[in-house]
């Protein structure tokens, strides 16, 4: 039995849950994971 787990959701999750738990980081949050799709699409 293989568990495959990509990354993209277990990254969603934890800023989701960041985001409840403290609201503030919201834009931090937003700018790092858009900024991190970006590189990630121009790499490949």
């Amino acid at each position: 039995m293989q568990i495959d787990i990509s990354l993209q959701p277990i990254i969603s999750i934890l800023a989701g849950v960041l985001i409840f738990v403290m609201p503030k980081l919201l834009n931090y949050i937003v700018a790092g994971y858009l900024i991190i799709i970006g590189v990630l699409g121009l790499l490949q």
